[in-house]
């Protein structure tokens, strides 16, 4: 059954202890922390009871640090990772509504987010525009008159 797609082909498989591949397999499982049905998945298959598991999410708050947190394109994961070492919010997490309030949360903050951003943005090419107007009133005024001819009578 388990036999190679094409004889003579093997497909190496990763080795964990190679450096590059884990700092991948870490950074991926990071980021999945960032989804809340995931992190209910988790939960109630058990995993957050077992102590080994909460050790291993301890271990991975080294994300945290600078040199590691860029490579986040997820930042709310780091948020899911910290509330991952209470007790209480792994045990809340069996609970499907508990998680369906949490993606709730994070959908608002998005959308607020967003709409945040937009009027920040458009307020700024409105001060623009206004400091752009001033300078080209200021420069007009202060520049010399030209005097027109007298009209001939």
């Amino acid at each position: 059954m388990n036999q190679p797609i094409m004889p003579g082909l093997e497909v190496p498989k990763p080795n964990l202890a190679d450096d590059r591949v884990r700092f991948q397999a870490e950074l991926e499982f990071v980021q999945c922390l960032a989804n809340p049905n995931y992190l209910n998945f988790l939960a109630q298959r058990g995993y957050f009871k077992e102590r080994k598991f909460v050790n291993y999410l301890n271990y991975l708050m080294y994300w945290k640090k600078p040199e590691y947190v860029k490579y986040i394109k997820y930042p709310q994961c780091i948020y899911m990772l910290e509330l991952l070492q209470y007790e209480q919010f792994r045990t809340e997490l069996v609970n499907t509504p508990c998680a369906k309030f949490i993606e709730d949360q994070m959908l608002l903050h998005w959308q607020y987010y967003i709409r945040k951003r937009i009027r920040l943005q458009q307020n700024l090419m409105e001060s623009i525009r206004q400091r752009n107007d001033q300078q080209l009133q200021t420069a007009t005024d202060a520049s010399p008159a030209r005097k027109r001819p007298a009209p001939d009578t």
